[in-house]
């Protein structure tokens, strides 16, 4: 139990954030409102309600009093060791009513889709709720997949089909679109069937780039999306020669996952600074030095081959399967694993030919309560590109869970006609050799930074700086401060340079 005293009232917890069992006595306390330390989830200390993802789970509360001097807390020990889904069943209050005729059909199987349906529950909406997927899964943890691959699918559930089944959360697997027609407002699938709505959502995620260069279609040549990919990568990689095109998050974590294995990196760009689905990885070293990246440094002492600023002309194989990739600098790298990351693309292009706004990239254009250009459509987590508060209302694709899930709660307030606008800092971390890196804002364009604590010595606080003021900032080993400014920035107040110094 976490007792907590605002001001002169006390309010009694679970001490555990429910996203993944952080301790919340080292959060960040901001009037009622209390932040966890590691992934930035925020809760009500009166009422323990979500007020910030990416957790899906309220806190349990307990109910205080104050005798003689004494502050006395009543819990019931059953409640204390019950997980803290409890509570939040208990405000998923409505279920489905046959009365009602309306839906809401929901076009994707992540994070968005997920907290949009059970928003909706939440709101009191009774009518059909239907999410439909091209996946083989309930929602699941996908951060889990390069940092925990020796998991089943079934270990990264995020909500077990009992639990959308029990809500009238209709969940249909295999499920892909094909195209819709807005007029109708009906939506066609891969399978030929069809599904007419009231209020659409479109939260179809996005999908990886594809390699282009001759012996990509070889077997053992990998992509990670999915639970089935994360295990087979583990299997085939263990032991062997592992080369890794790209070098973002995704690739890094794979790489830190088989330290023993002579693991290679080819990599035609370095990561980009700035983006916010990306730490700013170039400044991590310095921005002008001539060394790797932190990460990569880290990565390097364990055995990790960079190759930077190269490009991969081929990969050659014997029997069907990958054994020699080959650089454009003529050198040839032993592969019997190659996986790909060189960036996704929104899953979209079955919009194509519709009038619904997209920008060049196939992201669809969406405003603070998430509305398309369409009546009844609305859109969220990796297909959109939406406005971002912290680049002055600038357009920006974001691909992060804590950001997708805000945008499904949001899409849900509009759809049931709320006129709720997006109010969110981004919130990004990634764990790598068993540190953990926070990233919080947007440093999408910065020109300058300001850095606390030793790079070095691996303990380090870093300011983004645009226009004289803090747009984001990145830690290892500083915990809770990358909270504390993620709730500065939520709270609209600026941080100039002169206070980050």
């Amino acid at each position: 139990v976490l007792l907590v005293r605002n001001k002169k009232e006390f309010s009694a917890l679970g001490s555990k954030c429910p996203h993944y069992g952080a301790p919340l006595s080292k959060g960040v306390l901001k009037g009622e409102r209390l932040r966890c330390p590691w992934h930035g989830a925020c809760f009500n200390i009166k009422t323990g309600d979500i007020e910030e993802y990416p957790s899906l789970d309220c806190l349990p509360c307990f109910k205080v009093t104050v005798e003689d001097g004494k502050v006395f807390v009543t819990a019931k020990k059953k409640v204390l060791t019950l997980p803290a889904v409890t509570k939040h069943k208990q405000h998923l209050g409505s279920k489905r009513c046959l009365l009602n005729r309306d839906t809401m059909l929901l076009l994707g199987g992540g994070v968005a889709a997920l907290v949009c349906a059970e928003t909706l529950r939440q709101e009191g909406f009774t009518g059909r709720i239907i999410m439909a997927t091209k996946e083989k899964h309930v929602p699941y943890d996908k951060s889990k997949l390069s940092k925990e691959m020796n998991l089943k699918a079934e270990d990264v559930y995020m909500r077990k089909p009992e639990f959308l089944n029990a809500y009238g959360i209709e969940f249909w697997t295999e499920k892909e679109a094909a195209s819709v027609d807005f007029q109708k407002q009906k939506v066609r699938f891969m399978d030929g069937t069809s599904q007419k709505y009231n209020q659409l959502l479109i939260a179809t995620g996005s999908h990886s780039s594809s390699l282009r260069v001759p012996g990509a279609d070889l077997q053992n040549v990998c992509i990670l999306q999915t639970p089935e990919d994360s295990s087979k990568i583990l299997e085939l990689a263990t032991g062997k020669n592992l080369v890794i095109i790209g070098a973002s998050f995704v690739e890094q974590s794979q790489a830190a996952r088989h330290p023993p294995a002579p693991a290679r990196d080819t990599n035609e760009t370095s990561m980009q600074p700035g983006a916010a689905v990306k730490l700013p990885a170039c400044v991590l070293a310095g921005e002008y030095s001539n060394q790797l990246p932190l990460p990569f440094q880290m990565l390097q002492n364990k055995g990790v081959k960079f190759y930077m600023k190269t490009e991969l002309c081929e990969l050659k194989g014997k029997d069907g399967k990958v054994t020699e990739a080959v650089l454009a600098s003529g050198e040839k790298l032993p592969a019997d694993v190659v996986v790909v990351g060189i960036g996704v693309f929104p899953n979209s292009a079955f919009l194509k030919g519709t009038s619904i706004a997209r920008d060049d990239s196939g992201a669809i254009l969406v405003d603070l309560r998430m509305q398309t250009n369409i009546p009844n459509v609305f859109a969220a987590g990796d297909v959109v590109s939406f406005p971002v508060a912290l680049l002055n209302g600038d357009r920006s694709s974001i691909h992060h869970q804590q950001v997708a899930e805000a945008h499904g709660h949001v899409a849900a307030l509009n759809m049931l006609k709320k006129e709720k606008e997006l109010h969110t800092v981004p919130f990004f971390w990634t764990t790598m050799l068993g540190k953990s890196i926070r990233y919080a804002g947007c440093g999408k364009g910065y020109t300058d930074t300001v850095v606390k604590g030793s790079l070095e010595q691996q303990k380090f606080l870093i300011f983004y700086i645009r226009d004289g003021f803090v747009t984001a900032a990145a830690s290892l080993n500083c915990d809770p401060m990358v909270s504390l400014i993620a709730e500065v920035l939520c709270s609209g107040k600026q941080i100039s340079k002169e206070e980050a110094e």
